[in-house]
């Protein structure tokens, strides 16, 4: 795939991701102003994270358009720390929305106690210090750099090998098996919610129709195995081969890994905000009503624009109008 080709995809991608994850942002803004449901907020910081991913790879496919680029090896480190830090910015996020789903699963006449807005700004706040310390630790430590002369901003020419082996086996994959550990008990929660309704109907106390509870339990454990599959099918592929390419590097193909799983991986800030908007409820209903809002403006604008044809002194019969406004 050549580098202008590449560079297409790249910024096509970033545009979609940060088109779609600006519009949920906003709506989810819309709804923590009306609600008091303070999970809302991990789900808007997961937009906000994988919008500035959408920027910071925007960067990087107008460095590939605009091959041959030669940049420094300083300006090289600052803009892959940026990627790094907005990519772990948007894993913990992850992480904190499933912590916020299987507590409140596990918790759920408890959960408006302990989900205050306190310890959501604290969370939330570690959350950055945590994801601007990995992604910046080569900046202010040296030695964790790779100077390189092949003149393109990527993971393996800028960063040390060492700091991509810790970050992948300390940052992912703990991230990734408590990401797992925590979905995979909510679905058995909900199996065992089928379970015993289904144990329920057979008995003959449930009447003849199947009650809300089943369908929405089953809604539930086919969203979370969805998740589930989405978030590892993105991001193992690319660690479990960058991880094998700093091993062995005749062993993989790096343009496999940059060309495909790179953006594999980056394809999951894609998924986030339909997936999580489509989980929440409320921003199914809210993004159906701004849908509408804007579509009745629209129709109001062309009645007005038919009703009142600049200054034809013989306007459209009213009930035209009438029927364009409705």
């Amino acid at each position: 795939m050549g580098s202008w080709a590449l560079g297409a995809i790249i910024a096509l991608l970033a545009s979609l991701i940060i088109a779609t994850n600006g519009l949920v942002a906003i709506i989810l803004l819309f709804l923590i102003q009306k609600s008091s449901s303070k999970g809302l907020c991990f789900v808007l910081n997961l937009a906000i994270a994988d919008t500035m991913v959408g920027f910071t790879v925007m960067g990087l496919a107008i460095d590939e358009i605009s091959q041959p680029f030669y940049p420094s090896q300083n300006f090289c480190t600052l803009r892959m720390a940026f990627v790094v830090s907005s990519s772990a910015a948007s894993i913990l996020s992850l992480i904190l929305v499933a912590c916020d789903r299987h507590l409140a699963i596990r918790k759920p006449f408890h959960y408006f106690q302990l989900v205050t807005g306190l310890r959501v700004g604290i969370c939330l706040v570690g959350l950055w210090l945590v994801a601007a310390t990995v992604g910046f630790l080569p900046v202010f430590v040296p030695c964790l750099q790779m100077f390189s002369n092949r003149g393109k901003c990527s993971f393996f020419h800028v960063f040390h090998p060492a700091y991509l082996l810790t970050l992948f086996l300390t940052g992912f994959f703990p991230a990734l098996l408590l990401f797992l550990y925590l979905y995979c008990d909510m679905l058995k929660i909900a199996s065992v919610h089928v379970q015993h309704i289904q144990e329920v109907e057979q008995a003959g106390l449930a009447g003849g129709c199947p009650p809300p509870r089943t369908i929405s339990d089953m809604k539930a454990m086919r969203t979370v195995a969805t998740l589930i599959g989405c978030f590892t099918l993105s991001w193992l592929p690319f660690f479990i081969a960058s991880i094998v390419l700093m091993f062995c590097t005749q062993c993989f193909p790096y343009k496999v890994i940059e060309n495909f799983l790179w953006l594999l991986g980056l394809g999951n800030s894609l998924l986030n905000p339909l997936l999580y908007s489509y989980w929440q409820r409320d921003v199914r209903l809210q993004l159906s009503h701004l849908a509408a809002d804007v579509k009745r403006k629209v129709l109001l604008r062309l009645g007005k624009g038919r009703c009142f044809p600049g200054r034809d002194p013989k306007p459209l019969p009213a009930v035209s109008c009438l029927q364009l406004q409705d």
